[in-house]
């Protein structure tokens, strides 16, 4: 059944966009021919396209063959750029609970505090959720380490120098000396496992995401029973895909531009 467009409908961008769709990592290079196939158009049609987007800058024609030009990215520049980090963040975390099967989350620094920003839980019956603005003392959290490990030595120093470490279990590091130990750890191998120190049998896996400048702006961690996996297992398993995860979060904010002076 052909789906009724209302008097609106341009038909000449429908078939323009189905052009530039027609180009795909398989299909890099396309003929007049191809193109026209893959699209439905007549010959004479697609070549008006075709030679359209290529005075636009969208395609490059070599005589032969038409290609893609890196214009088209503005397209997804444009609605990268118009969306706060959360919801740039979700797609990855669901990718993320969806490979470990876990809960994952996305939390900021606010004072000496984390503010959770975005969560995917896991689909088990007895996942962890933690709703979006919840706060916990950073010290306390695998993110908040993270995130106060990526700070200025100058302002960790200032920060930590007021922070209450107040103890929220037995296992919570209130001792500052300790706890500057910790981070310079969580330094230096870029990410960090807190078992027990929010909540007895919880455990945290936190790594950092950075901004366009480099800084650590967010943390994304995974949180498991701290009964279940080994350690060494969730070095090997669970670091690598938060790191991936993280390293895509920060591609999609590479995209997005500083805001002006």
């Amino acid at each position: 059944m052909v789906e009724e467009r209302g008097e609106h409908f341009i038909q000449a961008v429908e078939r323009a966009l189905a052009v530039l769709r027609a180009f795909t990592p398989e299909h890099p290079e396309l003929t007049l021919t191809e193109v026209a196939t893959a699209t439905g158009l007549d010959r004479a049609g697609a070549r008006r396209l075709l030679l359209t987007l290529v005075d636009l800058g969208y395609l490059r024609h070599d005589g032969r063959h038409f290609t893609l030009t890196p214009q088209v990215l503005e397209f997804g520049y444009a609605y990268l750029s118009s969306r706060p980090l959360p919801q740039i963040a979700e797609p990855h975390l669901q990718r993320l609970t969806g490979e470990l099967q876990e809960t994952s989350s996305l939390a900021v620094l606010e004072r000496d505090d984390i503010c959770y920003i975005a969560q995917v839980p896991s689909p088990k019956l007895l996942s962890v959720t933690i709703p979006v603005g919840t706060r916990f003392p950073a010290h306390a959290t695998s993110m908040g380490k993270v995130l106060l490990a990526g700070l200025p030595p100058e302002l960790l120093e200032a920060r930590l120098g007021v922070m209450e470490l107040r103890p929220v279990t037995d296992r919570t590091i209130t001792a500052r000396d300790a706890l500057r130990t910790e981070l310079a750890t969580v330094r230096k191998q870029g990410f960090v496992i807190s078992d027990d120190e929010l909540e007895g049998g919880l455990r945290g896996v936190a790594v950092p995401v950075r901004d366009q400048d480099g800084r650590v702006s967010a943390a994304v961690n995974v949180s498991l029973h701290s009964n279940g996996a080994s350690e060494s297992v969730v070095r090997k398993e669970v670091v690598p895909r938060l790191r991936t995860t993280a390293s895509r979060i920060e591609a999609d904010l590479r995209m997005k531009p500083t805001a002006p002076m």
